[in-house]
């Protein structure tokens, strides 16, 4: 690869470097907040600052992707769920690097292809290599600039260092022995050293963010498309077997669902089962068959574009029956969860399966559809359904949701789980705090407030900051519990 260094390359550099000294304040500095928008805004300036003459590629989708970006980002500040925080941390660097290299593609690439990834990977192995190539031409510039004699000095000032190290080692020793003072002048050191150490380990994580993003945009900038590879057979599935298999499992779906159709959904309880029992089991059972059957169908679609003939209509119609059957498998989940729910209450992780399975329900329509219009893409639809299906997660306050579904039923039972309210994340505390104005005489309720109340301590750093969790301080703070 040969390099040419410009000036603006230089002052691109400059700006990667100081993105650099943004993503390690926002990143190591505390619990992200508010920093990782500030992030992204301060990244995507340089980019369009660098790429402001180059002629992007798949627009429509690049701008969906930008937009999921933002509003993920976004999500660190306004909310403050677990889950979304610690996927959100793999998932927009995963989509930040998609999308540029999407829109810096040649508009002739299939992104669906399986290519796509490789030419991504290799997009960003060449920014390694391209940043080793820049440190060697770096260095050439340095040794052109200084003389043999100043490399010399340094040198022979390393060896003295390593000489000296084992006489200052028995040296040290004996003078530490000898006087109490001078031993606590040297224990102080290494606090010292730790010090600085921060320091380092600071600049070094700058580093390494500005050769990345450097080494990964200078890499973009240079036209590539994705080279040609020796043409294999496509992989492809026998019609007579795939209709043998496919039959084999419609018999057995249709025979179980007439046969249990009571038992699914008439929301009755077998003997010697609980209610955890029946829904618990029940539902984990039928999802997991769901998922499979939609992995099958999905399958056979994708290896069955040979066939043809009536062969081809028989394999349909059994894919039609497949599917079908998986969407009473999932109401039927659905109406599982929802029995367990009314009985023992709404929590996040029960809230986010409902909304899984109302997507599998999308994506199972739409594999139907498939089914018989062949010009439909799978892979275009599963991806940006699950695009917006995530983003949609993270933007809708499922935490909200959980809190009023609670309040909804304390008012028809009772019945509140206030511990679990208070640790799964600010808005169930803000929940809290809003009951406990409803019903001040509860004295659980208070004497739990009272305990958050001593150990929540607030955080001072900006890149912490966090509408959710600054609103249950604040109101926390202002509470006058009895």
């Amino acid at each position: 690869m040969e390099l040419k260094i410009e000036k603006i390359d230089w002052l691109f550099f400059i700006m990667c470097f100081l993105v650099g000294i943004v993503a390690e304040e926002a990143f190591f500095r505390g619990q992200i907040g508010i920093s990782y928008i500030v992030f992204i805004v301060l990244f995507y300036t340089i980019f369009c600052y660098r790429f402001r003459s180059y002629p992007f590629s798949h627009q429509r989708l690049g701008y969906l992707v930008l937009i999921a970006i933002w509003l993920l980002a976004i999500s660190y500040y306004l909310y403050d769920t677990e889950l979304f925080y610690a996927l959100n941390v793999l998932i927009i660097p995963a989509l930040v690097i998609f999308h540029l290299v999407l829109i810096t593609s040649q508009e002739k690439t299939e992104w669906s292809n399986v290519r796509f990834i490789f030419y991504m990977l290799r997009r960003l192995i060449d920014g390694i290599r391209y940043n080793a190539i820049f440190i060697k031409y770096v260095s050439s510039l340095l040794k052109k600039s200084s003389n043999k004699k100043h490399y010399d000095v340094w040198g022979k000032i390393l060896i003295g260092l390593i000489i000296s190290v084992p006489l200052l080692f028995i040296i040290l020793n004996l003078l530490i022995s000898a006087d109490t003072q001078f031993e606590q002048l040297i224990t102080s050191i290494p606090n010292l050293f730790n010090f600085k150490a921060e320091y380092a380990f600071r600049f070094i994580i700058i580093l390494i963010y500005t050769f990345m993003f450097f080494g990964f945009m200078q890499v973009l900038l240079q036209k590539n498309t994705i080279t040609e590879q020796k043409e294999f057979k496509p992989i492809s599935m026998d019609g007579i077997i795939t209709l043998t298999i496919l039959s084999l499992l419609d018999i057995v779906y249709i025979l179980f669902v007439v046969i249990q159709f009571k038992y699914f959904f008439s929301g009755t309880l077998d003997e010697g089962y609980t209610y955890a029992e029946y829904a618990r089991r029940g539902f984990f059972e039928l999802l997991f068959v769901t998922l499979i059957n939609l992995s099958v169908t999905t399958g056979v679609i994708s290896l069955t574009k040979n066939v043809q003939g009536f062969l081809k209509s028989a394999i349909r119609s059994a894919l039609t029956i497949l599917v079908l059957s998986s969407g009473v498998l999932l109401i039927s989940a659905f109406m599982r969860l929802t029995m367990y729910e009314n009985a023992y209450g709404f929590t996040f992780t029960r809230v986010l399966a409902h909304s899984f399975m109302i997507f599998l329900m999308v994506i199972l329509t739409y594999t139907l559809i498939k089914i018989w219009l062949e010009k439909l893409s799978l892979f275009h639809f599963y991806f940006i359904a699950t695009l917006v299906y995530y983003v949609g997660l993270n933007i809708v306050n499922i935490d909200r949701f959980v809190v009023e579904q609670n309040f909804e039923r304390f008012e028809q039972t009772g019945k509140i789980d206030s511990l679990y309210m208070s640790r799964f994340s600010s808005t169930g505390l803000l929940g809290l705090i809003e009951l406990h104005e409803k019903e001040p005489n509860n004295q659980e309720l208070n004497d739990l407030l009272k305990q958050i109340k001593a150990e929540i301590r607030p955080t001072n750093m900006w890149q912490s900051h966090n509408y959710s969790r600054t609103k249950a301080y604040e109101k926390l703070v202002e509470l006058d519990i009895k």
